[in-house]
Formats: structure tokens, sequence, C-alpha cells
């Protein structure tokens, strides 16, 4: 085994998994922020930890030496971790989170499913964000991906057809199907321009797509709160520029249209008139960079 159980047992009722592994696609850090306050607000704590020589290239991911006057005190080694809390109304949820394995994934994904089963996990959903030509002054929408028909036949969420490489999480997705465990891939559209700051706004619609898909009920109220003041500090700096506020108008525009026309439908390229909207977002990406 490479896993190391907590010596302190705890009793489970149908738990959910939620999985976010960094390393693949996460505009604006929404998966991560997500994570962060799910694991603050569950009040998680570690139930296992995996074996990092078996999974992680420190090579790739050096441990952070930390020097105080050349005294080498201490190093921060990363940890693939699962750890269980419970959500505002007593839900059992375990958290499986830290870097994505470098190395031997068929193995990772079998321990990881086979202590999915031994938990007596219910369901799972794994967290992403990817950019996209949207405006920030839109909720941010959320598209799946899963193995199971049941789970698009039940759920709201946008789907795609094409082909990208995958994640972890895909590979999850049809071993946890395997096991009869109903698993998906909720991920949030982030606005290109804003999609190397953080994005608080695609973290809160990634707990509330939590919501949907697993029952889970997480207030995350300073991600909220920290939601409008970027969204305030936003506005700002497109509306200090007559020219970037006309960009952000074509793509509400543009978004809204899309919106009415295909509503079920995640189109990866919408356009205005002669001008694309990623064309937009990548001039408005251009004028926020030079704001910091």
């Amino acid at each position: 085994m490479t896993i190391t159980w907590n010596e302190h047992t705890v009793s489970l009722d149908k738990p959910v998994l939620v999985v976010y592994l960094s390393g693949w696609i996460d505009s604006g850090g929404a998966a991560q922020l997500a994570t962060d306050a799910l694991l603050a607000e569950c009040q998680a704590e570690p139930l296992a930890v995996f074996d990092d020589d078996t999974y992680l290239d420190f090579r790739d991911r050096r441990p952070t030496m930390k020097l105080v006057e050349g005294r080498n005190t201490v190093l921060d080694w990363q940890h693939i971790t699962l750890s269980h809390g419970r959500d505002r109304i007593g839900r059992d949820i375990i958290i499986a989170h830290g870097p994505e394995p470098d190395l031997a994934w068929h193995r990772f994904i079998k321990e990881l499913t086979d202590a999915a089963v031994n938990l007596g996990v219910s369901k799972c959903a794994h967290l992403g964000a990817y950019p996209f030509s949207c405006p920030h002054t839109r909720p941010s929408r959320l598209s799946m991906t899963t193995a199971s028909e049941d789970l698009l036949a039940t759920l709201p969420f946008l789907r795609s057809t094409l082909d990208v490489p995958g994640g972890i999480g895909s590979a999850l997705e049809h071993s946890l199907h395997g096991a009869d465990i109903p698993t998906l891939g909720i991920w949030s559209q982030v606005p290109h321009y804003a999609a190397t700051m953080p994005y608080p706004a695609g973290a809160v619609a990634l707990l509330d797509g939590l919501r949907d898909a697993l029952d889970l009920v997480i207030d995350g109220t300073d991600l909220r709160s920290t939601m409008v003041e970027h969204r305030e500090r936003l506005d700002k700096l497109v509306r200090d520029n007559s020219e970037h506020e006309q960009m952000l108008k074509q793509l509400e525009v543009a978004h809204d249209a899309q919106l009415a026309d295909e509503p079920g439908i995640d189109a990866m390229s919408p356009t205005i008139g002669e001008i694309s909207a990623d064309e937009l977002s990548e001039q408005v990406e251009r004028f926020l960079r030079g704001h910091d």
C-alpha cells in the first residue's frame, strides 16, 4: 500500500468525495480557491496521505527550504492528502487535495478508487476552471464532464464536444464510474482577461455547482465577499478607459447571444460581427495587466 491512514478512525455516513489535484487547468485559481474554502469551512482534518515518493517527482516539485539567517529550519514538502470534514448540515465530505501525480497514474487511480469504495463514497466531483470569452459582469457558467449518462440527463451544466488532453480527474471519472460511484467534473468559465489573476467569482460558481451535484451546503462567506471586491476592482479598471468599456459591452452582447441561442452548449469561439471575442479579450487582458 502507498497510502497511510490516520490512526484516529471516523464514522462516515455516505460521504461525498471532492477532488482537486493541482497541475492541470485552473484559470484564475478558481478550483484552488474553492478547495481552500471547503477545507476551511468544513474544518477538514487529514484522514490519509499518499506516499510522496511513489507519485511525485521532486525534481519538478522541489520542497521549499525555509532559511532563518542561514539556518535551514524547515523543508516544506508537497503531499496528496485525503481530508475529512462536514458541511453546514453535517454531511460527510472527503476532500482529495494536493498536486496531481507526476507518476504511476494507473496505480494512483486504482488506490483512490479502492479508498472511495472502502469509505462508502456515494458521489464524487472533481474541480477545474478554464479561460473563456466571457465578461466578468456575468456569473461564471459551469461545464461538466462525466462517464455517466444519468448525470448528463439530470444536471444543468454545459456540455462540450471536443478533443482535449485529460487530467487525472478525467481518468477518475471512468474508474469511479466503473465502481458504481457517480462522478463528474465541474468546470467554471473564467474571462480570458482575468485568467492570470485570482478569480473568486469562478470559485463561488464551483461551490454552487457542488450544491447542485452533491447536495453540499457551503456558505463560502469570505469568498463571496472577496468576489464582490474583485468585481468592483475590475469594473473600475474597465470604466476608466472608454475603449475597453466598449469592448466589454461587446463581450456581453456575444455572451448573451450565445446563451439565448444554445443555453446547454459550450461554444468555444463566439464572435461579434467580424471581431472575435477572443481578440477583444486579448486586448482587455493587455490593458488589465498594465494595471497590475
